[in-house]
Order: structure tokens, then sequence, then C-alpha cells
């Protein structure tokens, strides 16, 4: 039963008055939505695995992996094929449907190291997960490689407004995300993109970010909402932990918005207890990253029995690749 319609002509207004509705209503209303397009009790598990660790030469406030900050995390070469392989098997058979390889680039290079890549997505793809990649900006031409070798979807966030984005990166404009984002869509990849709350942003940025997202000309197929993962080092290390309620918030609002798209947990989950977490599932989220080393790229993050534990409890179960795409 899918009644709510989809819309990519919101407001801003409108989007301020659905994102500061009394917290209780809004959980209901998005629960209401999310049961109109997804199964309540199906929740998507996916593994990220950084597949080429820091050095990044960008200034992303936020990241741990830029290489001019010290955050004492170690700089490592792009994985082998076979290792990523293995990795992947392993996901697969602890439940994970989506395999998402991240590489600390601040752009693809046409090179030797963009081919192995190629050749990681065509050997997990041959798997049956769905495989999703996040390498920094794309060309067009190259996003059609990655669409050829296999890949099912491209992570690209906005991370946040364009009119909060440059209190946090200098080293690429809004322009450089949204150009890449419709590289990876001609090019007839899933498209996959959030943001992050908790970088010193205002409600106001908040919603600003979620209206970007819901006017595009096709919502993205999956939202990710990530709480700040504060990394000491960074220029945001000594942030506040984010209030959950506001995780909560932009999940319901993102899932009022774009009702069709998977709204994804993303980083952040180390701190929320599972009353929490519950409360985002509650409100539309229908995703989660796991990791069998308990990492999110390069910072904590709940490990896979430790999310198969949460989600008996919480009577969740995974979604299988077919439920996924069907």
């Amino acid at each position: 039963m899918q009644t709510a319609t989809i819309r990519n002509d919101w407001t801003l207004d409108e989007i301020e008055a659905i994102y500061n509705r009394p917290l209780l209503q809004l959980i209901y209303e998005a629960a209401t939505v999310h049961r109109q397009w997804h199964d309540p009790e199906r929740i998507q598990v996916c593994t990220l695995l950084s597949i080429k660790t820091g050095g990044c030469p960008e200034d992303c406030a936020y990241c741990g992996q830029a290489a001019r900050y010290q955050t004492g995390i170690d700089v490592k070469a792009l994985m082998k094929k076979d290792d990523v392989v293995a990795i992947a098997r392993r996901a697969r058979e602890g439940g994970s449907s989506r395999f998402c390889m991240a590489a600390a680039w601040r752009e693809v290079k046409d090179n030797r190291d963009f081919d192995r890549v190629l050749e990681m997505v065509t050997e997990v793809a041959g798997l049956g997960l769905e495989v999703c990649c996040t390498l920094g900006m794309l060309t067009e031409t190259q996003a059609e490689k990655l669409k050829a070798a296999g890949l099912y979807a491209y992570n690209h966030n906005l991370d946040s407004s364009a009119e909060y984005y440059e209190q946090i990166i200098t080293t690429r404009t809004y322009d450089d995300r949204l150009n890449t984002v419709d590289h990876v869509r001609n090019a007839g990849i899933s498209v996959c993109c959030g943001g992050i709350i908790g970088l010193g942003e205002t409600r106001e940025n908040r919603i600003q970010m979620l209206h970007t997202l819901s006017t595009m000309p096709e919502h993205p197929e999956s939202v990710p909402v990530n709480a700040l993962a504060r990394v000491q080092g960074t220029p945001l290390g000594d942030m506040k932990k984010v209030d959950t309620w506001e995780m909560v918030r932009m999940i319901a609002t993102a899932r009022i918005l774009m009702p069709k798209a998977m709204v994804r947990l993303s980083a952040g989950r180390m701190e929320m207890s599972e009353y929490e977490q519950a409360f985002c599932f509650m409100a539309g989220a229908n995703s989660i990253f796991t990791n069998e080393n308990g990492e999110l790229l390069v910072t904590p993050n709940p490990g896979m029995g430790q999310d198969r534990e949460m989600m008996e409890v919480l009577g969740l179960k995974a979604l299988i690749k077919e439920e996924v795409n069907a």
C-alpha cells in the first residue's frame, strides 16, 4: 500500500513546519508514511569497509582521515582485491545485503588504483550483494565505468546545507558535490546522498539541506543521516554529542519528504542506546551500517553481533537483496 505522494516541490516553509511539529506527532506521522511504503519490521543491513584509509588532502573539519589533522589514524594503502572479497563474503553470510567500499580520495583518478576498484566492484557484485562505493568526486565517464563494472549505488553526501557548507569545507564547493551526484544519476547508478548533523549548524541549516535533497529531480534512493562522530585532532573534535531527538527529527522529516527512500541511521550509533535507536526506527529509519571490526570507517560502531542482538530485541529482521529491489 503506497498512498503518500512523491513530491519534488517542497518549500522551505513546508519543511520547517514538518520539522518543528511536536515530537510525538512528528514520529507518528513519519511512522505512518513509513508503513505505507516499507515493511516496518525489516531493515537493510549494510557493511561499510574502508578500502583505502587516511591521507586525504581535503580539509573537511569533521574528518579524521584528512592529512592535515593530527588524529593518530594510520594511513593505509588500497587493500588487495582478494581481501576485500573475503570480507564481503563474510558480510553476506552475516546478513548484509549491501556492501559499501570507501576510499579516502578527494576525487577518482584514472589510474591503476581505479582499475583495481573496478575489479573489486565486479567481484563483490558477483556475490549477489548490492555494491556501493564512496570514492570522492567522479566524472560522468568514471561513473559509467563503475556502472559497467556492476556498481549498484554511489554515496556522495552533501554533508550540510549550501548556506553552512563553507564553515566546514573549503577544498571543494557545494556545486562540486551536486555535480558528482548528477554524474552518478546520469550513469544510471542509484544515488546515496545525505548529510551530517552536529557540525555546529542551526536547525535552519538542517532544514535547508533537507530541502536540497527533497527537491532534486529524483530523490536519492538512499538518504544517510549521520550524527557527528567526533575525532580528536579535527577542528570539530570537541563538539558536544548530538541530541538524539534532533536525529529523530531529521529522520522523521526525511521519511515524510522522501517516502520511498531508504533512510539510513548511519554514524553516531555507538553513542546511542537501544532505546534511542528504537525511536529512530520508529521515525522511519530502515537501514544501518555495520562492520565485523566494530568500526564505521575510522570511528567506533556497533559490531555485527551487537546489532543482531538489538534487532532481535526490537523484532527487526534483515532485508534480503530481493526484498530491497522489489
